[in-house]
């Protein structure tokens, strides 16, 4: 019953940062449910993604975007268009991350790159995107905060302002659209085990601290977000915008 309510078939779902990780899971998760899948990467990687896709019998592009730049990303979702016809739900995942440093040590140039990525990022996709559901009555998109994005972890002072401000953003989105037919949520994940943090769980003293807050003790799996942000985007939640799902393993039940 699940997997005919996460029916995307005929559906055009676009994924910033689909190279590896969430991204990527999510990719995949979309095109197993029938979406046609447009991915952005700043990287070449992303046509990997593309081609497992396209391996399983799916249909998906690849394009190198930078989110941080408007005509990239305005790119992007011109040629999603172009190639599907269409973009009925968006994943606005693409992020970065900077040094584990204090607040007064952290290099501006560190600063301007994640604000860039992380926030910047996520209002030029929601801003390109949006334009389009507005012409053909409405559309989904999910947001990629973090548990970061709702409380606060020492040496991450971008970071946590970046997705402070996507959760601000994806709340002030839903409110101008809701009457419009377009939804707008974010998830809002815990420690997952992807590239981007994997040089933290190498380090077994640094892993078992880091993991001590969560109450499963674990990292999730990249898979474990992409559900939900299926969901988010489905028919299955069309009474459900303005939201910041968190996918924490229970981390701030505290």
């Amino acid at each position: 019953m699940v997997e005919q309510l996460l029916d995307y078939t005929g559906k055009v779902a676009l994924v910033t940062g689909g190279s590896t990780g969430i991204g990527r899971a999510a990719a995949l998760a979309f095109a197993r449910q029938g979406a046609k899948v447009a991915i952005g990467n700043p990287s070449d990687a992303g046509q990997k993604t593309a081609d497992e896709i396209l391996g399983l019998g799916g249909e998906a592009f690849f394009l190198k975007t930078d989110v941080s730049r408007a005509e990239s990303v305005e790119a992007l979702v011109n040629a999603t268009l172009d190639t599907f016809g269409g973009l009925d739900c968006a994943f606005n995942n693409a992020g970065v991350l900077p040094p584990t440093v204090s607040l007064a040590d952290v290099d501006d140039a560190d600063f301007d790159r994640v604000i860039g990525v992380d926030l910047k990022g996520v209002f030029l996709c929601m801003k390109y995107e949006i334009r389009h559901m507005l012409k053909v009555g409405g559309g989904a998109i999910v947001n990629t905060a973090s548990v970061a994005g709702v409380i606060a972890d020492p040496g991450m002072a971008a970071y946590v302002a970046a997705k402070h401000g996507v959760v601000g953003l994806t709340k002030a989105a839903a409110l101008d659209y809701a009457t419009q037919g377009i939804r707008v949520n974010a998830v809002a994940p815990g420690i997952v085990r992807t590239p981007m943090i994997e040089r933290w769980l190498r380090d077994e003293a640094f892993a078992a601290n880091l993991l001590a807050g969560s109450p499963m003790h674990r990292a999730a799996d990249p898979e474990e977000i992409a559900g939900t942000v299926l969901f988010l985007c489905s028919s299955m939640a069309s009474f459900t915008t303005g939201q910041v799902y968190l996918a924490d393993g229970g981390q701030t039940a505290h």
